[in-house]
């Protein structure tokens, strides 16, 4: 059985992970940012440790620590999931706290997360951090979605560099889900504009049920420093647009 922290863990590809892991008998603490987050995952969630917090603040972060170390004795893995969007508009048109909260979630939190996680595992000796991938974080840039994707770039060079400094015993490495069918994915385009990027969401993404599973497994068996575990890599995405003409995909419909 290993012990694991997902923050984010209450929608999305961090509830999808949560359950995956709990299905298959591992311990669970997770986080959400408000309250009816959490009461509204309650129903997947009715084995794990479930609790608000916000991941910009590092108080509430040790919070989370504090809480599943203390149900479960030890944190084995914690992955730091936790994300946000913004409005697909170029970076000036955005207000500064439009900016500041993307900015805030997934970047500060990420260092708030890696930061209390990796003086946790340290204190105990043993323990995996993976820090979450998203758009930008290979160096690709999407116009309108500049801030998310600086940093998902910042996350992946924090973890490259957090993956030399981790104490004896620890470890740290990079969760890359690909192309999921969230609400970050599909945020804030208009009717036209989506149903154009349905076109190649179609061929490149996936469902939660499918990813979430297959990522939750890695995070528990791949823990090695430096890991890089990736679900869309070059060859997936290479053969997805080989078979395109020859195979129906519709994931926006039930």
């Amino acid at each position: 059985m290993t012990v694991v922290v997902v923050t984010g863990g209450t929608r999305g590809i961090g509830l999808g992970m949560a359950r995956a892991l709990l299905e298959r008998g591992h311990s669970v603490a997770v986080c959400g940012s408000t309250e009816e987050s959490v009461e509204r995952a309650g129903p997947d969630l009715r084995d794990a440790l479930a609790m608000v917090a916000d991941v910009a603040d590092r108080e509430q972060v040790r919070a989370l620590w504090d809480a599943a170390a203390e149900r479960y004795g030890r944190i084995d893995v914690w992955i730091n999931n936790a994300g946000i969007s913004h409005a697909r508009r170029p970076m000036w048109e955005l207000t500064a706290g439009a900016a500041r909260s993307v900015v805030d979630v997934n970047l500060l939190g990420v260092l708030n997360g890696s930061a209390v996680a990796l003086a946790g595992m340290a204190d105990q000796g043993s323990g995996h951090l993976w820090n979450m991938e998203g758009l930008g974080s290979d160096g690709r840039s999407v116009p309108g979605l500049a801030i998310y994707g600086a940093t998902k770039r910042a996350v992946t060079y924090l973890t490259r560099a957090l993956a030399k400094e981790v104490p004896p015993g620890v470890s740290a490495g990079l969760l890359s889900p690909g192309m999921v069918v969230t609400d970050l994915l599909t945020h804030d385009y208009d009717p036209e504009a989506l149903e154009k990027a349905k076109k190649i969401f179609n061929i490149l993404a996936d469902r939660v049920e499918t990813v979430a599973p297959w990522l939750a497994e890695q995070a528990v068996s791949q823990t090695r420093n430096g890991a890089h575990v990736r679900w869309l890599t070059t060859t997936r995405t290479m053969a997805r647009f080989a078979t395109a003409p020859f195979r129906r995909r519709d994931l926006f419909t039930a």
